[in-house]
């Protein structure tokens, strides 16, 4: 399998890049910003972007989306909860980060689905919380947490359509759960690490004691 974080835009935007290494296929997660950068990096590995899967969606992971598409033609992949999110960025919020709107949701997707690219799968988890639609995907060994988990810290639960209820139920029952060596991989890069594990949040998030 092919990992690649990339830090994107002007708001520590954690992207990613997962490629299947014999099928060529791949993926990239919240391409927020430096579309160019992404493709270049994917095809210098000659990774081929077949979906772009956006953990949510604010304007802040998915401004992206719309160059993305267009220069890959990849599929835009959301939880069906967010859907509706995905198209619905008031215009005055597009201005205020500079993004362009993004085009609608190709496929959706609900809780225990799975993304396949080649042989390499990720599983949704639906998380809750930050959004309506926020999921977190798993391939074992590894779990993307958008803006449900950060590095000993969590999402925003102060927006419209938010919950810090439902996110800490799905945090703690549907994350923590996963095996301690599973390697964190959060939305933003706002903590003193860009990665965690299962077992560090255990210990050191002050969010979840």
């Amino acid at each position: 399998m092919f990992l690649r974080q990339m830090q994107v835009g002007h708001m520590a935007v954690l992207a990613y890049i997962v490629g299947d290494q014999v099928s060529g296929e791949g993926l990239v997660i919240d391409p927020a910003a430096n579309t160019d950068d992404i493709i270049l990096e994917a095809k210098k590995n000659d990774i081929e972007i077949k979906y772009i899967v956006n953990t949510h969606g604010h304007v802040d992971h998915i401004s992206g989306n719309k160059d993305m598409k267009a220069k890959t033609g990849a599929k835009i992949v959301v939880h069906e909860d967010d859907a509706d999110m995905l198209v619905s960025t008031p215009s005055m919020v597009l201005k205020m980060f500079g993004a362009k709107p993004s085009p609608p949701a190709d496929i959706t997707v609900k809780d225990g689905d799975a993304i396949r690219v080649g042989n390499t799968e990720l599983k949704v988890i639906h998380t809750p919380g930050h959004t309506p639609g926020g999921m977190s995907l798993y391939i074992p060994g590894y779990v993307f947490t958008g803006d449900t988990l950060f590095v000993e810290s969590v999402g925003r639960t102060d927006l419209p359509g938010a919950s810090w209820p439902l996110m800490y139920k799905a945090i703690v029952e549907k994350l923590m759960t996963l095996p301690d060596d599973t390697v964190v991989l959060p939305g933003h890069n706002y903590g003193r690490t860009s990665t965690s594990t299962i077992e560090r949040e255990k210990k050191n998030n002050p969010f979840l004691r």
